[in-house]
C-alpha cells in the first residue's frame, strides 16, 4: 500500500484516498454540513502538514549529513547539523495565511511517520552507510511527496467548500447574522 494512501486513510479514518473527500454536492450541503466539513478537512490538513514539515527537516538533515561526506569535511552530529540551520528559509509553501496547527502525539499519521522513520533507521544515521543514507533520504522524500499530494487535494476540497460558502453569503442564501447567534 503506498504511503500516502495509507497516511490519508489514518488521517480520515474513512476516506481510502484524498479524491473521495466529503459527500456530495456542496451546493446541496446545509450551511452546518458545509461549515463542518470544511472544519474536519482542515483537521486532516493540519495534520498533513505537521508531519510534512517534519519530514522536510529531516530531509534536510540527512542531506546535510550526505553533503558533509561527499565534500570530505568529516563526519558531523546531529547537533553539529542542526546548529548549522540547514534547509531553506522557512516558508509556509503556501500563499494561505498561517494558522494553529494543534496535532496530537498520538496521531495515526505522526505514528505512521515515526515508525517510517524507525524502519528507516533515522536515528542510527552518523553510523549509518552512505548507502544506507541515501535509502533513508529517499524514503524521508517519498514520504513528503505523498504528503504534499494528498495536501494539494485537501486543499481544492476545503476551497470547494469555501466557494460554496462565500457564494451563499454574496447571494444572500446565508446571513453574517447566524454566525453571530452561535
Amino acid at each position: 500500500m503506498p504511503l500516502g494512501r495509507k497516511s490519508v486513510e489514518m488521517a480520515t479514518d474513512t476516506n481510502t484516498d484524498a479524491d473521495a473527500g466529503f459527500a456530495g454536492d456542496p451546493a446541496h450541503m446545509s450551511l452546518e454540513d458545509l461549515r463542518a466539513e470544511r472544519d474536519r478537512l482542515r483537521q486532516i490538513e493540519d495534520a498533513v502538514s505537521f508531519v510534512r514539515r517534519l519530514a522536510q527537516g529531516r530531509i534536510d538533515l540527512v542531506s546535510a549529513m550526505l553533503n558533509s561526506r561527499r565534500d570530505g569535511t568529516g563526519e558531523v552530529s546531529v547537533a553539529d547539523i542542526v546548529r548549522s540551520g540547514v534547509g531553506p528559509a522557512p516558508g509556509t509553501g503556501s500563499a494561505r495565511p498561517p494558522r494553529e496547527t494543534d496535532v496530537e502525539a498520538d496521531h495515526p499519521l505522526l505514528i505512521e511517520f515515526e515508525n517510517l522513520c524507525d524502519r528507516l533507521g533515522f536515528d542510527d544515521m552518523s553510523e549509518s552507510s552512505t548507502d544506507r543514507l541515501m535509502e533513508l533520504e529517499a524514503g524521508l522524500r517519498a514520504f513528503e511527496s505523498e504528503q504534499s499530494e494528498i495536501r494539494r487535494r485537501l486543499f481544492g476540497q476545503i476551497d470547494a467548500l469555501t466557494a460554496e460558502l462565500v457564494e451563499r453569503y454574496k447571494s444572500g442564501a446565508a446571513s453574517v447574522d447566524t454566525l453571530l447567534d452561535s
